[in-house]
């Protein structure tokens, strides 16, 4: 028997155990792919016909130009350094501790929240089966019953994930071509099934609410929600086999894909939808205007049109879609808490690893955090804006950190290399604060409280010196600009239309006006106090390990 010489570590505790890189560029393109096509479309076009009347077609629109500019900002970063956990990451290389902390928590908050908004659409539309009729309250928040159950489902997602990257791309790669396939099928039988073109002038006309509510209906209505997950590609870029290449054809690919899936729903959900559904106004909540009590939406009308082969369908669906979006944020959160990990933000048990190459604690912490999340946001709708708004606040992080390395690192090889950046780039950054603002003050000051339980946890992490071996670099003249933004924003969105003030400071058109400036101006004071080359080197060489190949040395 041949004996081992070498010194055994703990198994699973080891900070030199690299991810392993599996993913293809299918696997890369359907995860992003996967996030896309999750519950938003099964409620999506629901809650923006309600918010905005058929003008929502509209709201579409601007949400997808919205996070394509946001996403081919992520392109070039992805393919420029393709590390797990990129979008926790990449601010921490162009501005240091301060800031590289701050969106790392941001961009972990979105993805630990987005299973539990995943489980509350599954019981929502499980409604339909007799035996879930006690998960769901009339007014969509969970009973006791249906909070036990979503915690056995978060708990499933966790399992699924033990089975390591290799396993969890295949199988949500077959599951994706089944989400992609059940929406495609929706909107070309309901189309035939049922078309009323006058649809788009009943209750109170095409546009009721105008600009405004088509605005709110972007953040509010599921719109950038459901748009959100392009960059799963980036968190699993550590993970990717030819990460050069496949990312930037995986974000963008996926995001064109999924804008055109999500307007054809919503045209279909419009022009499908019996006369006898439809109230005297768009919201109206009567009886008589029963489409907005749907708690099937797309399964209900597909009942009313008589075709109820396709309601059985769409109800199976409305487990797989949700769990296979579900499963991949937990893979997500997980890989981010690797990365601000491997920075040094977090204690050093989120690197531990199994013999999969899974980082289990990430799992474990992300199934406490979507347990806590049904809690005080029990129903789907009332997850929705929590969400868009961490998520902005994570995106805006990269139109910074590009810019920051094109300034700084001019030579550095581009795979990817985003066209007129010194203009797309600010913009995708005021696009940021605008979604931000149009998420409304409900729901921006319970993000606030969220951002202030991270910095908590940050600096209870640095106190007691939990990441021994990393002490990131916590500059503080690069960061300047991070306070300033963040109580900013609140303030501007306080006394906005969208605040809760009735006679707001800054009335309707002149909010956007101010948010776009006050967005440039934080951006260019941003470009003036980013780190310099040196320092961005000394901060990729202290977080990157051998293992993280396709990196690449930075540029001298």
């Amino acid at each position: 028997m041949s004996v081992d010489t070498a010194p055994q570590q703990p198994q699973g505790k080891r900070r030199d155990f690299a991810l392993k890189r599996e993913v293809g560029l299918i696997g890369l393109m359907w995860a992003s792919m996967g996030s896309i096509i999750g519950s938003g479309w099964l409620f999506g076009a629901q809650e923006g016909l309600i918010a905005a009347g058929p003008a929502v077609i509209f709201a579409w629109l601007i949400g997808a130009v919205c996070m394509l500019v946001l996403a081919l900002v992520h392109a070039e970063l992805g393919a420029m350094f393709p590390v797990s956990g990129g979008t926790a990451r990449f601010p921490h290389y162009a501005f240091g501790g301060a800031v590289g902390a701050s969106f790392g928590w941001f961009s972990w908050l979105q993805a630990a929240t987005v299973a539990p908004i995943e489980v509350s659409a599954m019981l929502t539309y499980a409604q339909h089966y007799s035996f879930a009729h006690s998960w769901v309250k009339l007014n969509g928040t969970l009973t006791a019953t249906g909070i036990v159950v979503a915690v056995i489902l978060m708990a499933l997602f966790v399992a699924i994930n033990f089975l390591g990257v290799r396993m969890l791309a295949n199988a949500n790669s077959a599951m994706t071509w089944w989400k992609v396939a059940v929406p495609l099928l929706t909107i070309i039988v309901l189309s035939f099934a049922n078309f009323e073109p006058s649809n788009l002038h009943a209750a109170n006309g095409f546009a009721p609410g105008g600009l405004k509510a088509i605005l709110e209906a972007v953040s509010t209505g599921g719109i950038i929600f459901s748009y959100l997950g392009f960059e799963q590609a980036d968190q699993l870029a550590g993970e990717a086999k030819n990460p050069k290449r496949d990312i930037p054809l995986a974000i963008i690919g996926s995001m064109v894909i999924g804008t055109i899936v999500y307007v054809l729903l919503q045209i279909a959900f419009i022009f499908s939808l019996p006369h006898s559904a439809i109230g005297k106004t768009w919201d109206d909540t009567g009886q008589k205007a029963y489409f907005t009590l749907f708690t099937s939406p797309f399964a209900e009308i597909a009942t009313l049109v008589s075709v109820g082969w396709l309601a059985t369908i769409i109800y199976l669906d409305a487990i797989i879609s949700p769990a296979g979006t579900g499963v991949i944020y937990t893979t997500g959160s997980s890989r981010v808490a690797y990365g601000l990990s491997r920075n040094g933000y977090v204690p050093s048990v989120f690197e531990w690893t199994n013999k999969r190459g899974v980082p289990w604690v990430g799992l474990v912490a992300a199934f406490i955090t979507g347990c806590v999340c049904f809690l005080p946001f029990p129903s789907w709708q009332s997850l929705v804006g929590l969400i868009t708004s961490a998520s902005v606040l994570m995106y805006a992080g990269a139109p910074l950190s590009l810019s920051a390395f094109r300034k700084r690192l001019p030579d550095q090889e581009r795979p990817f290399r985003l066209p007129a950046a010194e203009i797309l780039s600010p913009i995708a950054f005021a696009i940021s604060g605008l979604i931000i603002l149009w998420t409304t003050w409900d729901t921006d000051w319970k993000l606030g409280v969220s951002i202030l339980i991270g910095y908590a946890i940050l600096i209870a992490n640095r106190l007691f010196n939990l990441n021994q071996e990393h002490q990131p670099l916590l500059d503080w003249r690069a960061a300047s600009w991070l306070p300033v933004y963040l109580v900013g924003m609140g303030v501007i969105v306080y006394i906005s239309s969208f605040g809760p003030m009735d006679s707001p400071v800054l009335t309707f058109g002149w909010d956007m006006a101010v948010t776009v400036v006050f967005s440039f101006a934080i951006f260019y004071w941003a470009m003036q106090v980013c780190l310099p080359k040196e320092k961005i080197e000394q901060m990729m060489e202290e977080v990157v390990l051998p293992e993280e190949e396709g990196m690449g040395a930075p540029a001298h």
